[in-house]
């Protein structure tokens, strides 16, 4: 009996280690796409509720495809096309308008580019404001197929800053959805950013709640893969990915700030939006769309969103 049971606890003790190594692998694999999009022509992976048991699983063993996101066209209106930093590789449409109220700087979100802003620096327009839209590392056409999910593009939002402030742009409004709220949050606390107000939609509250949100998405239990993966994304990118937080990096904001959230959002919880909001130290206000979900707001709240932009600009 003894040696029976040495030998089933040997046996375990293998089973566990083999558990370990495996759920690692698979985290890391994981990390490396979701950090790392694809330059070869793959369909991007659809969303949880457009997959079959089997492409879940296939999923979830594999990580997403992640095609590298593309510009699908160039503004409708006169523009000019504008390279940033040192290297010169990071890609922004300058966008005036004559008699101009200031300027509004546009970030997208995660696997978006600055084509997919342009609906919204139309509005931004219409209402008397330039624009400029950036193209986030890894996307459109800046350099590189890599992102941090807000944490180094922090430093593009500062170089657009940078750039209209050498135009002699006074007034300068910064807008970012989902990853790009997340940037322009960093930003400002990492470079103390003087801006005239933020415009921020769904941030998330910390790199480990966006990544439990996508596993909850796919009806699976979140620990303990959403933190190994969380942890290698951070290796692999050189940053400690439990330590980037947008709901801390709110705490440094002063200037006022527009927070709008969509009810239905799957990927960011009102917990999150809450803590963020709360922790904004200026002038503040919170929308939130009843019947959206983690989406362009302009497609079920077009009148009504242009409504709350607009007044709050024209209120600072």
């Amino acid at each position: 009996m003894r040696i029976t049971r040495k030998f089933l606890l040997r046996k375990l003790r293998w089973l566990l280690l083999a558990t370990f190594l495996t759920m690692n692998v698979v985290a890391y694999f994981h990390a490396y796409k979701f950090t790392h999009f694809s330059v070869e022509k793959i369909e991007k992976t659809k969303g949880a509720n457009h997959l079959s048991s089997l492409d879940k699983a296939k999923t979830l063993l594999f990580g997403v495809n992640n095609p590298r996101p593309t510009n699908k066209g160039v503004p409708t209106v006169s523009f000019e096309s504008v390279w940033l930093g040192t290297n010169g590789k990071t890609a922004g449409w300058w966008m005036p308008v004559d008699s101009s109220r200031g300027t509004v700087v546009l970030f997208h979100g995660y696997s978006g580019e600055k084509y997919s802003m342009l609906d919204k620096a139309y509005v931004f327009r219409k209402l008397g404001y330039s624009t400029f839209l950036v193209d986030f590392m890894g996307s459109g056409e800046s350099y590189g197929n890599q992102t941090t999910i807000g944490f180094f593009e922090a430093n593009q939002v500062q170089l657009a800053y940078q750039f209209l402030r050498e135009k002699g742009e006074e007034t300068i409004f910064l807008f970012g959805t989902s990853m790009g709220a997340v940037a322009v949050l960093k930003a400002v606390k990492d470079y103390d950013l003087d801006a005239n107000g933020l415009i921020l939609e769904c941030p998330f509250g910390s790199m480990l709640e966006t990544v439990q949100a996508r596993f909850r998405s796919m009806q699976i239990p979140s620990f303990p893969m959403a933190n190994l993966l969380v942890f290698w994304g951070g290796v692999q990118n050189g940053f400690n990915a439990f330590s980037h937080k947008p709901s801390l990096y709110a705490k440094n904001v002063s200037c006022p700030t527009l927070l709008m959230h969509g009810q239905l959002d799957e990927k960011v919880s009102s917990d999150e939006i809450r803590r963020i909001y709360n922790n904004l130290s200026g002038p503040k206000t919170l929308v939130v769309y009843p019947l959206a979900g983690h989406e362009n707001y302009l497609n079920k709240y077009a009148e009504r969103w242009t409504q709350d932009v607009g007044f709050f600009l024209s209120q600072n």
